[in-house]
């Protein structure tokens, strides 16, 4: 009797497991439907229950708006990934919802940019809640947000110059040992 009560509730959670997958693989056929040539490839993630986008940047507000009309409506994370070696950066920016339905999900977008001149446009007039973001991905990878409203910096003193501190070919200057920087000296 004891095996059978706890069988039963692992075979809820595998069922609901399931069923949270096919709704996943569900909504991405409905958004490949949907998005058509605007996307270049969606594929899914079952561990992480995301939908990967792939989208040229041309293409980036259009599937944006379209997220957005379909429930999605802020952005969680916005951020670069430095593929020096390619000579791109990718623009990673995870979208979700609050929506009962949706909220389990996360659309991630995918784009990659020149990484001589990473360029982008801005998505805070779809997504209000990436205007701190996308000054940060400025900030760190040097991405341009073309048309955002307020792009300056936002963790680095107003002086720094050099290279930008999230790409991969920044180089952390080091103290010698027991040197002590102002104020603290």
């Amino acid at each position: 009797m004891a095996s059978q009560s706890a069988t039963g509730p692992q075979t809820q959670q595998s069922q609901e497991k399931l069923q949270t997958i096919k709704a996943l693989e569900e909504l991405a056929s409905r958004l490949k439907n949907i998005l058509g040539s605007l996307a270049g490839s969606i594929t899914v993630d079952k561990k992480s229950m995301a939908i990967n986008i792939e989208v040229d940047k041309s293409k980036l507000l259009d599937v944006a708006k379209i997220l957005r009309g379909l429930g999605f409506e802020h952005v969680k994370s916005l951020t670069g990934v430095d593929h020096m070696e390619l000579g791109i950066i990718e623009l990673v920016i995870h979208v979700g919802s609050y929506r009962k339905g949706l909220r389990r999900f996360m659309v991630i977008l995918r784009t990659k940019l020149d990484r001589k001149d990473p360029r982008a446009p801005t998505l805070v007039n779809i997504w209000p809640s990436s205007e701190f973001q996308e000054r940060e991905a400025w900030e760190m990878f040097g991405i341009v947000f073309e048309g955002h409203p307020d792009l300056r910096r936002l963790l680095l003193p107003e002086e720094f110059e050099g290279l930008w501190p999230g790409r991969r070919d920044f180089a952390i200057v080091t103290r010698k040992a027991g040197e002590v920087e102002e104020p603290w000296k």
